[in-house]
């Protein structure tokens, strides 16, 4: 070959690897891809805070679920072997998604939602959907449940970035972004309230506010979808009982310190017992019984009883980072598919802990909010530890 002639593809693409040994050639045969191995800063601080996090977790549901531990199987360990279960699948998930470039689940957009609307549909067939405290929000397959909310979250966040990040779509022209967005969203939100799941309608209404809001959607379609949202929520609200009870005894927990106000009281001890430096690890007096699903919704309140204000502003640290990385990794991301997906991900997570804080410290009505990271829970840890994986796939592709 002379100097004149143009080199072959295959030796183009060989002099790219050589140049950048990490880079990847795309599928198009265009040239090397952005390399995903790259671990940048904001990477380096989403994999930290979300692995002290889940370590920190899995400590504290053994501590936690010992009393319910006991009561069903006699032993304090059985709980916490399911958790560490769910860790090591969790993580194992987090890992592949973590190497997976990200604009790989485009295809998956319409794919998972549409099968998370037939779960949810599924979920509410008599004698299909399982049934715990007043909910029916389960699905079983032998001796494993699974809870297609959490994956819907994940589902969601990919449908909306999908749909805004596609070129030649501007956000202006709601008619095909904003709007199909919010029929989704409404679909889905009355799914889960017939369960009935406030909580998870809460979360998921955050996070695609959130993602419209940065995407640049009009500011009075996103107004007026949150005032008629509000309107609704406040109506039912109103109209159920034990709901409207709920949120009363926000305001007045010492109204009925025995029925609705019961365990937020019981947290609101459990969280002054602890003090500073706490009771120490495994010697919460709450979790014996005193404070009902002390290893699920309220564990962030058995952080505070046995590691003190210390530990608990350690968790709180912990989603701090989380939040202002995500945010960088949004800033960073190397297209709009990228930004949104991590600002996606983001609110989804740290919205969903600072419900679930404001509930156990009784600044907010309890809405059965799980703490990611830390709260007992197949399906939760799973779906969130895998969309941390893809939210460090888009820090690893930041600039």
């Amino acid at each position: 070959m002379t100097a004149t002639q143009p080199r072959s593809k295959k030796v183009q693409q060989g002099a790219a690897r050589r140049r950048h040994p990490t880079a990847r050639s795309s599928p198009d045969g265009r040239g090397p891809r952005r390399p995903v191995g790259r671990r940048t800063t904001v990477f380096l601080a989403l994999f930290g805070a979300t692995s002290i996090l889940t370590a920190l977790g899995a400590v504290m549901v053994l501590s936690a679920s010992a009393a319910s531990s006991i009561a069903e199987t006699e032993s304090a360990w059985s709980l916490f072997q399911r958790q560490l279960m769910w860790v090591a699948i969790g993580a194992i998930v987090m890992f592949g998604t973590m190497r997976v470039d990200y604009h790989r689940w485009r295809i998956l957009a319409a794919p998972s939602i549409i099968g998370c609307g037939v779960l949810l549909v599924v979920v509410l067939i008599p004698g299909v959907g399982l049934s715990a405290n007043g909910a029916t929000r389960w699905l079983g397959v032998g001796p494993f449940t699974m809870q297609p909310s959490e994956l819907l979250k994940f589902a969601i966040v990919l449908f909306v970035a999908d749909l805004l990040g596609r070129p030649g779509r501007p956000i202006v022209n709601t008619k095909i972004t904003v709007r199909p967005i919010l029929f989704v969203t409404a679909v889905f939100a009355g799914l889960l309230m017939l369960q009935p799941h406030l909580g998870a309608v809460l979360v998921i209404g955050i996070t695609v506010f959130a993602m419209l809001f940065l995407a640049g959607a009009p500011l009075g379609h996103l107004v007026a979808t949150g005032a008629a949202a509000g309107g609704v929520a406040a109506a039912m609200v109103l109209v159920t009982p034990w709901r409207r009870d709920r949120f009363l005894a926000v305001l007045d927990p010492w109204a009925d310190p025995a029925g609705v106000s019961y365990q937020p009281l019981q947290s609101l001890h459990a969280i002054t017992k602890g003090g500073w430096s706490g009771v120490g690890l495994g010697a919460s007096y709450a979790k014996w019984g005193f404070l009902p699903f002390a290893h699920t919704d309220f564990i962030f309140a058995i952080v505070a009883e046995e590691l003190g204000m210390l530990g608990a502003a350690s968790v709180i640290w912990g989603f701090v980072v989380i939040g202002v990385a995500g945010i960088m990794a949004a800033l960073r991301a190397p297209d709009r598919f990228g930004m949104l997906l991590a600002v996606g991900i983001t609110t989804w997570v740290v919205g969903q802990a600072l419900l679930n804080m404001g509930a156990v410290m009784a600044v907010l009505p309890v809405m059965g909010v799980t703490l990611p990271f830390l709260s007992l829970g197949g399906s939760s840890m799973v779906a969130t530890l895998g969309a941390m994986g893809v939210l460090m796939n888009v820090a690893r592709q930041g600039h």
